[in-house]
C-alpha cells in the first residue's frame, strides 16, 4: 500500500548475556543484544536486516542490507542499502552505505563512503550548437 519494501523477519537473536568469539553469518534477520568479537556478515544475494541494540558491542566487521544500530561497533560497516544510525550508536571504523540516515547523539570516528552505482549517475545533455 505504501511502496516499502517487505523487511525480514527477526530469526536470530544473540541475547545480552551472550559472548561470542569468531565470525557469524546469517540469511534475513538478525538482532544483537550481547557482545560478539568477529565478523557478522548476511549472505549474499538473500534480503537481509541486521539490529545492533544499545546494549550490543561487536568487535569485527559488521555487513547486512539494511542495519539498525544503538550499539557499538569497533570495525568496517558495509550496509548494502540501508544504514540507520540511532543516537546512542558509536562506530570506531570506516562506513559504507547506500543510504543513511543518522540521528543526534551517534557517533562515527571513520570516513564515510556512499555507495554509488556507476549506472545511477545523472545525463549531462548539452544544447547543440545551432549555427
Amino acid at each position: 500500500m505504501f511502496n516499502k519494501n517487505k523487511q525480514p523477519a527477526i530469526r536470530s537473536l544473540i541475547a545480552e548475556t551472550t559472548e561470542i568469539n569468531g565470525n557469524i553469518q546469517f540469511a534475513d534477520g538478525m538482532r544483537v543484544d550481547g557482545v560478539i568479537h568477529g565478523d557478522v556478515k548476511a549472505q549474499d544475494g538473500v534480503p537481509s536486516m541486521l539490529l545492533i541494540s544499545e546494549t550490543a558491542r561487536i568487535t569485527g566487521m559488521v555487513v547486512a542490507d539494511h542495519i539498525i544500530l544503538n550499539g557499538a561497533v569497533k570495525g568496517p560497516v558495509h550496509a548494502r542499502q540501508m544504514l540507520e544510525l540511532q543516537s546512542k550508536a558509536r562506530i570506531e571504523g570506516d562506513v559504507e552505505y547506500t543510504a543513511l540516515e543518522m540521528h543526534q547523539g551517534a557517533l562515527i570516528s571513520g570516513q564515510l563512503r556512499p555507495l554509488l552505482d556507476i549506472e545511477e549517475k545523472p545525463t549531462l545533455k548539452l544544447a547543440a550548437n545551432n549555427q
